[in-house]
């Protein structure tokens, strides 16, 4: 019985290994904040492309119409529908925030009785660093732009990038447009380099 579950454990692993070895199989490693990562399975090719965005929002509508003047500047024409789709994911995180009510803690109501007494709590923030038992959020926003190109017919991946940045909100917009043209300066070549934002 051991043997028979080991030979279709491995006759599994055989099968999954082609698809690990075409690069699909790296999902979730990306570039560095603040870098810039091409992927070029071939050059974008001079067919009809349609830029599709995955949320529809003010700033990844903007950056999109970036991206399909860069695409018309290469020679593409850009539309609805074409013989290839590039997807644009565009997504802000601001992690800027803060905490609720400037990093002071509302102990609630203490409870004195019963088996399990409510602890007390930090009542100021002073107390959770001294305490080590909170972290500090994050200060900074960040921008993550991905764009992939695959044909329309059979789905074949043909072109991506990925490229982030740390940027308030106020230069978003900025930081997004210089991410594209720095895709695009180059866009033919396998490349990391710095995101230009």
């Amino acid at each position: 019985m051991r043997i028979a579950a080991t030979l279709v454990a491995l006759s599994t692993f055989g099968l999954a290994e082609p698809v690990f070895a075409q690069g699909y199989g790296s999902i979730g490693s990306g570039p560095k904040l603040g870098q810039m990562e091409i992927r070029a399975y071939q050059k974008i090719p001079k067919t009809k492309i349609a830029v599709q965005l995955t949320s529809d929002t003010h700033l990844s509508r903007e950056l999109r119409r970036q991206v399909m003047v860069r695409l018309s500047q290469r020679g593409n024409e850009v539309g609805f529908s074409g013989g290839s789709i590039m997807r644009m994911d565009v997504s802000y995180f601001d992690f800027s925030a803060g905490t609720r009510n400037d990093g002071w803690i509302d102990p609630g109501p203490q409870v004195e009785t019963g088996a399990n007494p409510r602890l007390a709590l930090p009542a100021n923030p002073i107390d959770i660093g001294r305490r080590g038992s909170s972290s500090a959020a994050p200060s900074s926003s960040t921008l993550r732009i991905s764009l992939t190109l695959y044909e329309a017919n059979g789905g074949k991946v043909l072109w991506t990038a990925t490229a982030s940045c740390s940027v308030p909100s106020s230069d978003a917009k900025i930081a997004g447009l210089g991410i594209v043209n720095q895709i695009f300066d180059n866009a033919d070549a396998n490349r990391v380099a710095d995101s230009a934002c």
